[in-house]
């Protein structure tokens, strides 16, 4: 298992384009990945799930991985929130 704390720069949070792209790059992996903001655990494959934690600009998010390509998950969901998720 790898975690990594990141900060979500997109003005607006993760709304439904972010959230998708997020779960989109997520789903190229075997590896469980989820995330922590605040107090909720978001399934990051799943667009509900992202949509559900309600995270907002600069909020702290706590990516999780494990699996078998649980570090080339990791490094592509940071570099993915860190240039803005498409926006």
């Amino acid at each position: 298992m790898v975690s990594q704390k990141v900060v979500i720069k997109n003005p607006t949070g993760l709304h439904l384009r972010p959230a998708g792209i997020l779960c989109k790059e997520a789903m190229q992996f075997r590896s469980l990945i989820t995330f922590k903001v605040k107090d909720t655990t978001a399934n990051a494959k799943s667009v509900l799930s992202v949509l559900g934690a309600c995270v907002k600009c600069g909020d702290e998010i706590e990516l999780v991985c494990e699996g078998d390509d649980e570090v080339a998950a990791l490094e592509a969901l940071v570099n993915a929130i860190d240039t803005g998720l498409g926006e």
